[in-house]
């Protein structure tokens, strides 16, 4: 696909900067060996997922199967989903957190791991395109709605890529609690970044990253409190809005709301769908929908994204 091409090119725009260092060979080794015993196709319900994601999904179980997953940040089709690198756009973010009075925070934030093997950014070596553009979707949830990163003690992210917005939050709270629903493979992603990066991970509640596939494991065990966060970065936009209304009473027991989405996906009109949403949960959440002002998808497929957030009454 051209859109594959593209994105190979652009990785060459990071040509001169120095290799990550490698993982530490014998933990990779133990933890390979932990998702091999647990890897499952039958996991996946593929009635809750759109073609798209059912598609990446198998793709990532044969990555899974070949143990081959040390650079998966260098696979094409994770990067699609998960990764963004060398966008131009993500400049005028970091631009924009530079200049913020919290950038001593951001900076931290921004820079980047070596797990997975990350492309780094060509215009700021320290860190990733998606790095920036997470910490960058923080930065408007905390000056939209006045409130202090810092300061939130419990995240449930629907859908949490390979663990990248988690890995944040590990650095903001050192005592957070955090649940990445997900598929159960890429549940299994998630673990191999988030265990590399020495965090308590795993698939029981007790664990600070709680990593979940099981819907009603959710519904039963899922408790808030204050600075409580509901995250869904272009995940929840892309499922099927059947499938979305299992998440609405979820939504509603967190203080904050942070979600991203574009405009249309598939034969979803997302604009309309969030409007709708606004306006059930009006009487409970301040809500804006911002227009993301420096993305506005690719030469290929131009269209408009935006930020839903929201803070209870």
């Amino acid at each position: 696909m051209i859109s594959d091409i593209i994105r190979k090119l652009n990785s060459y725009l990071s040509f001169w900067i120095r290799d990550n260092k490698p993982v530490n060979r014998s933990k990779d080794k133990l933890i390979k060996k932990y998702i091999q015993k647990n890897i499952s196709l039958n996991k996946i319900i593929k009635k809750n997922l759109k073609e798209t994601h059912n598609i990446f999904n198998e793709k990532l179980y044969l990555l899974l199967q070949k143990k081959d997953i040390t650079n998966f940040l260098r696979e094409s089709f994770i990067q699609k989903m998960f990764f963004l690198h060398n966008r131009f756009f993500v400049y005028a973010e970091l631009r924009e957190l530079q200049k913020n009075k919290r950038w001593s925070l951001y900076k931290k934030l921004i820079n980047e791991d070596i797990v997975g093997n990350p492309i780094r950014y060509f215009l700021y070596p320290d860190s990733s395109g998606n790095r920036i553009n997470h910490v960058y979707h923080l930065n408007v949830l905390s000056r939209e709605l006045n409130i202090n990163l810092t300061d939130i003690k419990k995240v449930f992210e629907f859908g949490g890529g390979y663990g990248c917005m988690a890995r944040i939050f590990s650095k903001l709270n050192k005592k957070i609690k955090y649940t990445c629903f997900d598929t159960h493979n890429v549940n299994l992603l998630q673990f191999y970044y988030l265990k590399h990066n020495n965090l308590d991970v795993g698939f029981s509640k007790k664990n600070d990253f709680f990593l979940n596939s099981n819907l009603k494991k959710v519904n039963k065990t899922y408790e808030t409190k204050l600075k409580s966060l509901f995250i869904a970065n272009w995940s929840l936009s892309e499922t099927p809005k059947k499938f979305r209304k299992n998440f609405i009473s979820i939504i509603k027991k967190n203080e904050f709301i942070l979600i991203c989405f574009q405009e249309k996906f598939e034969d979803i009109d997302n604009l309309k769908y969030f409007n709708n949403l606004r306006s059930k949960l009006s009487n409970k959440f301040e809500i804006k929908i911002l227009k993301n002002k420096f993305y506005t998808g690719n030469m290929i497929n131009k269209h408009n994204h935006y930020f839903f957030v929201g803070k209870k009454l």
